[in-house]
């Protein structure tokens, strides 16, 4: 496997999630991390050819939004290298890494994933071209590409593999995508415009958008086709939810939580930094803000941990040398939506809906905040443990129930224990925006509801004399803003 990131043996990093994924499966899986794509190539040689496949991936982030800003101006830092270093890997390091394997390895399969596959799976506008590019299957020459969360499809391609397929004849996995020669339409599959037709017309574009958004949303997703300069981009549905047997039996793989040791005299790896007495719950978002590729990525369904497998990586991170007590978060996309699913996921499969708490919330979500209010409190009562955090976004609109009635009953017990308990100093929440119109566009609630949040937080600190503040993350020139 090929990453762009340094290699960090911890659940927070792809490649090394599949990595002890395929370990488990009984495979032997050599991670070269930041190839050097520059000089004779010998990164890339010296291990000579895989008996399954090449594993690429340009790491944790999109290399482009790793190396530029927003004004296209090139980043002097790298929170993924040690020493937070810039220049370790390539502009479109998927693509990059890709062609070189084809060019020295022509027979050997490339089997591309992580978010920069993941979310280019498709035509695609890149922002720092300024144009519509195609799916990156295309550009890259991989064989395959797997989308969002991998661990699935990784294990059915290495059993299909195994029993002799060729990466060619492999077609039906889900959460997988091929180019073929042919049409493969049935009667479970949609036909999106042509990238051609997307290049020379901005509102076709923005109907397979909407194609692709929708069959991202569901729970059984149709197999998306769309034809790319003479040949198919075949992209299958996702896999349904991970079960929190499937989700819990990942963060059992034996992560050491700790970077390689060869980067040892080479300074911090400040992703690695921020995430390392961290811990992630649940994954998946129902959110469904506009503006937001975790439905594409992740998935709009949650799936959460057991209990008890959050508690044992507790006592695996009190192990971790220089632990000094602080778990620095129990979160995921938004921090309060363990546990929280469909009462009724029979209604759940039949839907459409982008977003479950908007317009409003969904009667059939089940809001109940209890499992993470306790789950909070069981944390902090383990032994060695002084102080629990919460650093990811919490969803205030999931507190309080609807403009008439304040809270629901669990949400006022959470919000009161989140703020006592659990704040760092600083409470990160996203309104995003201050007015309706743009609010609507982005399927977000209206301002009132932070409004709400921030008499609360006042009140509280108040009350215990905390010194706290409540930190509000905006997007200025959003679709729909005036000057």
């Amino acid at each position: 496997m090929f990453t762009g990131d340094a290699y960090v043996d911890h659940p927070s990093f792809g490649a090394a999630v599949i990595g002890r994924v395929m370990e488990s499966e009984g495979l032997k899986i050599a991670i070269v991390p930041q190839p050097n794509w520059r000089d004779d190539l010998r990164d890339f040689k010296k291990l000579g050819v895989p008996k399954l496949f090449f594993a690429v991936t340009a790491g944790n982030m999109d290399s482009m939004v790793n190396h530029y800003t927003a004004n296209k101006r090139l980043r002097s830092t790298d929170a993924y290298t040690p020493g937070n270093k810039a220049g370790y890997r390539p502009d479109y390091a998927t693509i990059v890494y890709s062609n070189i394997l084809k060019k020295l390895y022509p027979d050997s399969p490339i089997i591309i994933g992580g978010i920069e596959a993941s979310l280019r799976r498709f035509t695609h506008y890149d922002y720092w071209s300024d144009s519509l590019k195609p799916s990156i299957l295309f550009d890259s020459k991989a064989d395959m590409l797997v989308y969002g969360m991998g661990e699935k499809p990784v294990k059915a391609i290495i059993s299909e593999l195994q029993q002799g397929k060729n990466i060619k004849q492999i077609k039906n996995i889900p959460q997988t995508a091929y180019l073929s020669n042919e049409n493969r339409k049935n009667e479970n599959s949609v036909n999106l415009h042509s990238h051609k037709e997307c290049v020379n017309d901005k509102h076709k574009y923005a109907e397979n958008f909407k194609v692709i958004e929708t069959e991202s949303n569901k729970y059984d997703g149709k197999t998306l086709i769309q034809e790319v300069d003479g040949k198919y981009l075949i992209v299958n549905p996702q896999n349904k939810p991970l079960t929190e047997q499937e989700l819990d039996s990942i963060y059992e793989l034996p992560f050491t939580y700790l970077p390689h040791p060869k980067y040892n005299q080479k300074g911090d790896i400040p992703a690695y930094e921020m995430i390392k007495y961290s811990i992630n719950i649940h994954r998946g978002c129902f959110g469904g803000c506009s503006f937001c590729t975790i439905s594409a990525h992740q998935g709009k369904f949650t799936s959460s941990r057991s209990e008890k497998s959050i508690l044992q990586e507790v006592d695996k991170i009190k192990s971790l040398p220089n632990f000094k007590g602080h778990i620095t978060d129990l979160g995921g996309p938004s921090a309060n939506m363990y546990k929280m699913e469909g009462i009724n996921m029979q209604q759940c499969k039949k839907c459409t809906r982008p977003s479950c708490i908007y317009p409003s919330i969904c009667n059939n979500l089940n809001i109940d905040h209890s499992k993470i209010t306790n789950l909070y409190i069981k944390v902090e009562n383990i032994e060695g443990i002084k102080k629990v955090s919460i650093g990811s976004g919490i969803r205030h609109d999931l507190i309080y129930k609807n403009k008439q009635e304040k809270y629901t009953k669990s949400g006022k017990n959470y919000i009161k224990q989140f703020i006592i308990h659990n704040v760092s100093g600083r409470l990160k929440v996203a309104p995003e925006h201050t007015e309706k119109k743009v609010l609507d566009l982005i399927r977000k609630p209206e301002f009132e509801q932070f409004q709400k949040l921030q008499d609360d937080f006042n009140s509280i600190n108040s009350k215990y004399y905390f010194n706290q503040q409540l930190i509000p993350y905006f997007i200025s020139n959003l679709p729909g803003c005036s000057l």
